[in-house]
């Protein structure tokens, strides 16, 4: 009994002080760093952007170097802070959306990133924001809206590394998940 109890205290005494989950590390079929580069970064994100549009029959996405370049400046400070959390400050000359990821340092390919986002479209419902999941929080599906949402027309993404992680930005413009509205409309 006395040992568990110490071992209860011991538990108690490492857990993280603030909100945050636990940290997982999930294991990788191989120990290799996920391929990077600017030109992969790009050519992911427009195939998975695109393809998850063409599956609800919206127009494809272009690339813009401008909203990369905003990606890359928050990607930066999300890497330097090690805070993982949506930008407060405008983003960008005009409205930008905005898609974050954070996973361990190499090891997420940049389609598996991207597939994160798109594959929270099964619980997505097509009704209006904030009305679109099935688990009753529109933030589980944010990502998905935000990729398929009809007005937006480009995207810019980025990738910046802390010791431990990867934080990649997507920038879109038009914005998307607004409220009130469909993502369709």
């Amino acid at each position: 009994m006395r040992f568990l109890g110490l071992a209860l205290l011991l538990i108690g005494c490492s857990a993280p002080s603030d909100d945050r989950p636990p940290r997982i590390i999930e294991p990788r079929p191989d120990a290799a760093s996920a391929p990077r580069g600017e030109s992969l970064l790009q050519r992911a994100m427009l195939v998975e952007h695109n393809a998850a549009r063409a599956a609800v029959g919206v127009p494809p996405l272009t690339w813009s170097d401008d909203l990369a370049r905003d990606a890359a400046r928050y990607a930066a400070v999300l890497a330097a802070s090690e805070d993982f959390k949506h930008s407060t400050e405008p983003r960008g000359a005009v409205p930008e959306g905005e898609n974050l990821f954070m996973g361990s340092r190499g090891a997420y390919r940049y389609d598996e990133m991207a597939r994160l986002w798109v594959d929270e479209g099964r619980a997505y419902t097509g009704g209006a924001i904030p009305n679109i999941s099935r688990t009753g929080r529109w933030q589980d599906v944010g990502h998905y809206t935000q990729i398929i949402w009809r007005r937006t027309t480009q995207v810019g993404c980025a990738l910046a590394s802390s010791r431990r992680d990867d934080y990649l930005v997507c920038r879109y413009t038009p914005p998307g998940n607004v409220w009130g509205r469909r993502a369709g409309d």
